[in-house]
């Protein structure tokens, strides 16, 4: 049933709940259609206990967060992990409690917990437990434990490391599998040590504490002091191969929605130019201008250039042969720029309004650029690059105003939003309007918090060489955009591949969009925005359109928060 409403041609929106593989086959079933795609997938959700929470509420909790429906729950909080100066007390008051559960018939009104969904999913359950007790670790069960059905009693692991299966894979049953950590910095490190990124759940009696962990949780859901809790006005989702997009809330109705500037839109140009590479006599210095990686000018790793040939046929310059180890080493300068995520909406701006008066001041040059590579007229190419100054000063705005929103469910709890970047977005540039397309979309990947390892336009690379000068004069961190040039599609395989890369915006051909999904599909189920072959407004996108792109550029992290004892609507 699922492999026909995912297929029908009428079908425009799918929304899929369920396992990550089943997430995988959908993904890839649906790549270069241009149907709407939300994904909540499983999950292996830490529960952190430090060592001044109120441990008897944390172990009532973790009753909650593993033992809820048997554990079949793709947000139960599988991973202990408590801070040492308490682990063993915890351990213990964990152990008595579980010797007080009840296994039996789900009709039984004093039981708490029933079989799992089948003898398959219970023999699956089995096997992990034998694994981790082979590989040394030590397992506590519920001995009171119905035999006549697929009944798995109430199990936690110990002894156990982050390489134990157990700890890296969904188990999908009641198993908790326990570690221990000394500080902060550890908890966070184990936290965050897996694939999965749904929900956590973090106990402790400090909310500067709370917050500050919440912050650096790499997941779409934290709960605090408590689990579980869910309500249809608070959106609910994970990151990284927990899936992507929110069920709930205002976030949740945005992926139900299409702006109508993706209507009716006209073919993208997807022409590549006839060039090859430089067998032509080299000057005596070496003009050719180099890539932009880390900061620096950067020569590709093929020591090879390209002729860059305009419409007339005239060589108007040659750039670097981009492969796939520029960008690797692209990537790799992206990912050490990671505090451009943490700083201030303020500072964002204001680089972003750096990098326009920089842009503004040498806007004769840019324009008689785009009139030598792309033909058009001086009227044009000067609007071209006015559009260009009002993105970057419009992005440096939404910069420090794209703002979470706090809700208030009918339960004692606050649930504030955070909008947090993607991460490293991909950025592969279309023909169009090659300067507007691409400081559009790197202004609005940066006012977001994203790093950017970007493909220029590949018949129009010169304009994105010029840019980098202007970056570099901009006060831009260091790997916070690369611009690797060179032969679009191969560039676009490498960067779609990349595990570290977390989202991918593709702009040609629509064989191109469709090789994107299909590579996010069997890798890391990374975000994708593709235009399916048609070339988008980018006027729109530059001014009104910018809310869409920050929306794009950003994933919602919603914390619950309880109002405390006596506190808060009844």
């Amino acid at each position: 049933t699922g492999a026909l409403i995912t297929n029908h041609k009428d079908i425009n929106k799918i929304a899929f709940t369920g396992s990550t593989e089943v997430g995988r086959i959908i993904r890839e079933a649906t790549a270069g259609t241009g149907k709407g795609l939300t994904l909540e997938l499983g999950g292996k959700s830490p529960f952190i206990v430090f060592d001044d929470a109120d441990l008897d509420n944390a172990v009532e909790g973790v009753v909650n967060a593993i033992w809820f429906n048997q554990g079949q729950v793709c947000c139960g909080g599988s991973r202990l992990l408590v801070q040492e100066s308490v682990h063993d007390r915890f351990i213990e008051k964990l152990k008595r409690r579980m010797d007080t559960l009840r296994v039996g018939h789900p009709l039984e009104k004093n039981i708490d917990m029933a079989a799992v969904i089948d003898e398959t999913q219970r023999t699956r359950i089995a096997g992990f437990v034998d694994e981790a007790k082979a590989a040394g670790a030590e397992i506590y069960q519920v001995s009171a434990c119905p035999t006549n059905g697929a009944y798995y009693p109430p199990t936690l692991v110990t002894n156990v490391s982050t390489s134990h299966r157990i700890v890296q894979e969904e188990v999908f049953g009641p198993v908790l599998a326990a570690m221990s950590f000394r500080t902060f910095d550890e908890a966070i490190a184990l936290a965050n040590n897996t694939v999965f990124g749904l929900a956590a759940s973090v106990w402790t009696e400090s909310q500067s504490m709370a917050n500050l962990v919440s912050a650096r949780l790499k997941c779409g859901v934290v709960w605090r002091n408590g689990t579980n809790q869910f309500d249809a006005s608070c959106g609910f989702g994970g990151n990284k191969e927990s899936g992507f997009g929110r069920e709930g809330g205002k976030e949740g109705l945005l992926s139900y929605l299409k702006p109508k500037s993706e209507d009716n839109l006209p073919q993208a140009d997807v022409s590549t130019p006839t060039r090859a590479f430089d067998d032509v006599e080299q000057p005596l210095i070496d003009q050719t201008p180099k890539m932009f990686i880390g900061g620096a000018e950067a020569r590709p790793d093929s020591g090879y250039s390209l002729r860059v040939v305009n419409d007339d046929g005239v060589m108007l310059g040659q750039v670097g042969a981009g492969s796939r180890k520029d960008i690797r080493n692209a990537v790799e300068a992206a990912r050490k720029a990671e505090g451009w995520a943490n700083s201030t909406n303020d500072n964002k701006g204001q680089i972003l309004r750096f990098i326009a008066e920089r842009l503004q001041s040498r806007q004769d040059e840019f324009a008689e650029r785009l009139v030598k590579l792309t033909g058009v007229s001086e009227a044009d190419a000067r609007q071209e690059v006015q559009m260009s100054l009002q993105a970057l000063f419009n992005y440096a705005a939404w910069a420090e105003n794209y703002e979470g929103r706090v809700h208030q469910p009918p339960t004692r709890a606050i649930v504030p939003t955070l909008n947090e970047p993607l991460g490293i977005v991909g950025v592969v540039c279309p023909n169009e309007k090659p300067l507007l397309s691409m400081v559009t979309m790197m202004s609005a990947a940066m006012a977001a918090g994203n790093r950017v390892v970007m493909v220029p336009s590949e018949k129009y690379p010169l304009i994105a060489t010029d840019l980098y000068q202007v970056l570099r004069t901009s006060d831009v961190p260091g790997g916070v955009v690369n611009i690797v040039t060179g032969p679009r599609e191969e560039l676009t395989k490498t960067i779609a591949d990349h595990l570290e890369v977390d989202a991918v915006w593709y702009h040609g051909s629509a064989e191109g969009s469709q090789a994107v999904e299909i590579a996010a599909a069997k890798g890391n189920l990374k975000q994708t925005w593709v235009n399916c072959g048609k070339a988008f407004n980018w006027e729109h996108l530059a001014t009104k359109g910018a809310k869409e792109l920050m929306h794009r550029g950003t994933q919602v992290k919603n914390l619950w928060t309880p109002w405390g004892e006596g506190i808060g609507p009844k």
